[in-house]
């Protein structure tokens, strides 16, 4: 069979002998004059995956190509897009010299759509493989981070961060049983980014990938990855494959924001200690590089430096992590360059305050208590209790906007305005998507038809804001509070609601297909018969 890539064709299958042009839509078939697309594979929002083979080689061999689809056809959004293209291309043909990441055979631009050709893994993924197989135990998880560790490691060493590591991205390669390491986010992730709202072309859609919600950390939700990132990525698909269950599954603590696993599980301690470790939703609390892991693994470090932080996770320069620069009302920032400090000779942490301390020409480096950091304060601002040493005065400050800055700096390419107060901002239609509103305060606004989706709203208070006929679709949404927010006729689909407060809330109308969502949470909300559900069907009670 022959398969139509042409995005807007109706029925895109061919008869094998037609390998020229579309039978339906007219589309050329041949891509570059070698590639015969076969089947789709998978397809999101920024482009799809099909099964082609190479009938210009001998043997015809199969090869997997992407198609990247920008979201716009603007010459400005085009000429970006293909600089990046090219440029994350050579970075993927750097990393194909892994024997467990899919060689890079080809690119091309055509049509002003993007490919890239890779190599083709024949196997089942991980995720197959425990739907097939059942769940592994300790000794199969401790084995298959060994193996794909190695493979972490070298991708970080070449810069790259995967940004989506789960068990569907993971195939057992039927060959010999290797672990190949599939679906690289730079290209799409690089490419979605500078597709901002062109100029000439105010509707082109900004929504950024950022991973999978369930898989990704706090800091990768705020846009900000880093290479740790990828270690709690491995983590929670470690839980994937001891249970069985998406991590959208289990529980969380809605204090520590650290998910709720060691009741579904039996393990060693000295394990467990370490997959608490790797999901850590504070980064400077978690393992910083894929070497620190393989040590912790090996035996290599006493149980005291395990649990508190490991002397290595800030030597490298590589693995620093970017602390926020917080804004005072007239404008003016504050940025401390430094790195939290950590106690490594005791479990114990310091709660309810935050000290100062002198190190070096570095200045005054913030220690922040984990109960603290682990509240999610760390992402966009910082905070400060009451303690015996005041902050300094540009930080007690909480950034305010107005409608019009706020339209502005996102046009700019500002996406994160995490714990900023927004409440009462006027922003019908506004173009948002992808945007970090992490723990913002957005109490009564207006965000009537506005564009929201793929955005972080986790512990945002929207108690009573206008969310009509908005656009939520894939927005991350745990634990925030919509008490009598208005969504009528507003799109949710897919939309991460655990927690999420919605007492009161009008869903008359709304679309919550595969939304994660309780019946109790949808219990406490205004629905209607137009309403529909997240199995995709209609009729919630009033």
């Amino acid at each position: 069979m022959s398969y139509c890539v042409n995005p807007g064709c109706p029925h895109p299958q061919n008869p094998p002998d037609s390998i020229v042009q579309c039978q339906t839509c007219g589309a050329r078939l041949l891509l570059r004059g070698r590639y015969q697309v076969i089947q789709p594979l998978g397809q999101g929002g920024f482009g799809a995956t099909f099964l082609a083979k190479d009938i210009s080689l001998p043997g015809q061999p199969s090869c997997v190509v992407k198609q990247l689809r920008p979201s716009s056809s603007s010459p400005r959004i085009l000429e970006m897009a293909r600089e990046l293209f090219k440029r994350e291309a050579k970075t993927l043909g750097q990393l194909g010299d892994h024997p467990q990441v899919p060689r890079l055979l080809d690119y091309f631009e055509t049509e002003g759509q993007f490919y890239l050709v890779q190599e083709y893994v024949k196997g089942s993924t991980l995720k197959q493989e425990v739907k097939q197989s059942g769940r592994f135990n300790e000794s199969d998880v401790k084995n298959f981070l060994l193996e794909i560790l190695s493979v972490v490691q070298y991708i970080h060493s070449q810069g790259v961060i995967h940004r989506d590591i789960k068990p569907a991205n993971i195939i057992r390669r039927t060959q010999d049983n290797h672990l190949v390491l599939i679906d690289f986010g730079a290209v799409k992730d690089q490419v979605s980014q500078t597709m901002l709202v062109d100029p000439a072309d105010q509707g082109a859609n900004t929504k950024f990938s950022v991973g999978t919600f369930s898989f990704a950390p706090p800091e990768q939700m705020a846009l900000r990855p880093i290479f740790a990132s990828d270690i709690y990525a491995l983590g929670m698909t470690c839980l994937y494959l001891l249970t069985g269950k998406s991590p959208k599954d289990l529980d969380f603590d809605s204090v520590t924001g650290e998910i709720v696993w060691q009741p579904h599980i039996q393990l060693s301690l000295s394990f467990t200690r370490i997959l608490e470790k790797m999901l850590k939703p504070i980064v400077s609390h978690r393992f910083q590089s894929a070497a620190d892991l393989i040590k912790a693994l090996n035996g290599e470090f006493e149980d005291a430096d395990l649990c508190e932080g490991l002397a290595t996770q800030f030597n490298s320069p590589i693995h620093t992590v970017e602390e926020p620069t917080i804004f005072n009302e007239e404008g003016s920032s504050w940025s401390p360059k430094t790195k939290a400090h950590q106690d490594l000779r005791t479990n114990q942490s310091i709660r309810g305050r935050t000290s100062f301390t002198q190190s070096g020409n570095t200045g005054m480096q913030p220690r922040v208590s984990r109960s603290l950091a682990e509240s999610g304060r760390t992402f966009g601002t910082a905070a400060f209790s009451n303690g015996n040493l005041a902050a300094p005065k540009a930080m007690k400050t909480v950034v305010k906007w107005d409608s019009n800055s706020l339209r502005a700096a996102y046009f700019k390419g500002k996406r994160d305005f995490a714990d900023c107060e927004l409440s009462g901002l006027q922003l019908p239609k506004a173009q948002l998507a992808g945007g970090n509103f992490y723990q913002a305060r957005l109490v009564k606004a207006n965000l009537q038809a506005a564009d929201l989706s793929g955005a972080n709203l986790g512990h945002a208070r929207l108690i009573k804001a206008n969310l009509r006929s908005a656009n939520l679709t894939e927005a991350y949404c745990s634990t925030a509070n919509f008490e009598g927010a208005d969504f009528r006729g507003a799109d949710l689909t897919g939309a991460y609601l655990t927690k999420a407060n919605l007492r009161g809330a009008n869903l008359c109308g709304a679309n919550l297909t595969n939304a994660t969502v309780s019946e109790e949470q949808l219990a406490s909300a205004k629905t209607n018969w137009l309403t529909v559900k997240p199995d995709g069907k209609r009729g919630f009670r009033f």
